[in-house]
């Protein structure tokens, strides 16, 4: 009995199940390849490509954003820091791009994962392609592995109660996606994915809801720890002994290892993600949509004329009901907050938290009471609801029930030109969202990636 095989047959029975099929998804991974990929899979791929690099763009250019960077004194390097006129080190810019990516709470997710699969790893593998330069097929079929490993990990945790889902299962596809393209097989895959399970951070939901900025800083942990995950693969120093399960699962919640493998090869879950049109947690955007389809219908005093507001949802997205907030991370992982804005603003953009502090909509964000309620927790996962009542003064009540938000694959998911639009309203620069556009296009076929990237340093 070889060595390996004396130590498989060492470890517990969930560590087995955990590691073949660790396995399983790794060979996968190891023999894809971006010519035999679906077409319809690549133009997603570069759907969800346009969609984190002009969201990570938008990103970069918050005021606070320059303070951090100065913070990192990034040195000299290949890699760029989108928008920000910086080439630096691959972990210095996996880092603070996958931040500024996360930080206003517009990257694409994926429901079934239960997070954001292209935010825990894309920003790794690009910053390790352009330190590379490697070519567009190579990137384009490792940031394939990233999402689907990822959120195959996603699928198969269900976490503990309280749990934050930055930076825990994503790990996974971060050193997926990287091992992929340094050119690992199948057994060093297997090897980075398993030593990137035992990283996970266990980050509180709490950080969210309170503003603390630390819940952006666990998606910046996730994609350099990825790189970190494939370079010791790499070295052949990695010891995969199944331990998802006794991280993913056990500490952190449950792993259920056979999700990791069902329908592998047939069902691409990067098809079934969703994209956000509003800058506020995915959990608020069912009652955002009802918000807006019922602001219209407001009599001519407008919000002036509310007396109250029920909105019931599921639950998880219920306990998103505080009503005051310290920051804009804060604000956006309010329920109260986001339908005063859809309310007021008929949108829910990032530059609706400037007059979020007024005496104004303070008073209308109080009326704004969030229950939960179990027939929108048994459509889960295949439905993200909520529905929204409004009462006026002259005693009429307005009423709105959404089964998914706008954007979801389910209901009118965004395709190239709604997602064009969007950035050409978010970052309102001609310029800049071109030259997203084409990099996006362009990426998958080039034979540099360094070349495609290095034209999203600028702002």
């Amino acid at each position: 009995m070889s060595d390996r095989s004396e130590q498989t047959q060492a470890l517990d029975p969930d560590q087995r199940a955990a590691l073949d099929a660790a396995l399983a998804l790794a060979q996968w991974a190891a023999d894809l390849t971006w010519d035999t990929v679906p077409d319809e899979v690549r133009d997603r791929l570069r759907l969800v490509l346009l969609d984190t690099l002009g969201v990570t763009m938008l990103g970069a250019r918050l005021p606070e954003r320059a303070g951090l960077i100065d913070a990192w004194t990034p040195g000299d390097g290949p890699a760029p820091l989108i928008g920000t006129g910086i080439r630096t080190s691959p972990e210095v810019a996996a880092w603070l791009n996958a931040t500024a990516l996360v930080s206003l709470e517009m990257d694409e997710g994926n429901k079934f994962a239960g997070g954001h699969p292209a935010a825990h790893g894309f920003p790794a593998v690009l910053a390790l392609a352009a330190t590379l330069d490697a070519d567009g097929p190579a990137t384009a079929a490792a940031l394939l592995v990233a999402y689907e490993v990822g959120a195959r990990y996603g699928r198969a945790s269900t976490a503990v109660p309280g749990l934050h889902p930055h930076g825990n299962w994503g790990f996974t596809g971060a050193a997926a996606g990287c091992a992929k393209l340094i050119g690992l097989d199948a057994d060093q895959i297997t090897a980075a994915i398993d030593a990137a399970s035992g990283m996970p951070i266990a980050g509180p939901f709490s950080a969210a809801l309170d503003g603390n900025p630390v819940r952006n800083e666990w998606m910046g942990a996730c994609n350099v720890a990825g790189l970190a995950a494939a370079r010791l693969a790499k070295s052949g120093m990695a010891n995969p002994t199944g331990i998802a399960a006794h991280s993913l699962g056990g500490l952190l919640g449950a792993f259920s290892p056979t999700v990791l493998v069902e329908e592998l090869g047939q069902r691409w879950d990067i098809g079934l993600g969703y994209f956000k049109r509003h800058a506020s947690c995915a959990f608020t955007h069912p009652t955002a949509d009802a918000a807006l389809v019922l602001r219209p219908q407001l009599p001519d005093a407008g919000v002036d004329a509310i007396t109250g507001i029920r909105v019931s949802t599921y639950s998880a997205a219920a306990n998103l009901h505080r009503t005051r907030w310290n920051n804009r991370l804060a604000a956006m992982f309010s329920i109260p907050y986001v339908v005063a804005t859809a309310l007021r603003d008929g949108r829910v953009a990032p530059d609706g938290y400037d007059a979020s502090n007024s005496a104004e909509f303070r008073a209308l964000a109080d009326r704004v009471d969030v229950v939960a309620d179990a027939v929108f927790d048994d459509r889960l996962p295949d439905a993200r609801g909520a529905a929204v009542e409004i009462t006026l003064a002259d005693g009429r009540v307005l009423r709105e029930e959404v089964a998914n938000p706008i954007g979801d694959a389910a209901r009118e998911p965004f395709d190239y030109e709604r997602t064009v639009a969007l950035l050409r309203d978010l970052l309102g620069d001609g310029d800049a969202v071109a030259r997203v556009l084409e990099a996006a296009s362009s990426l998958p076929e080039t034979p540099s990636a360094r070349a495609v990237l290095d034209t999203l340093t600028e702002s």
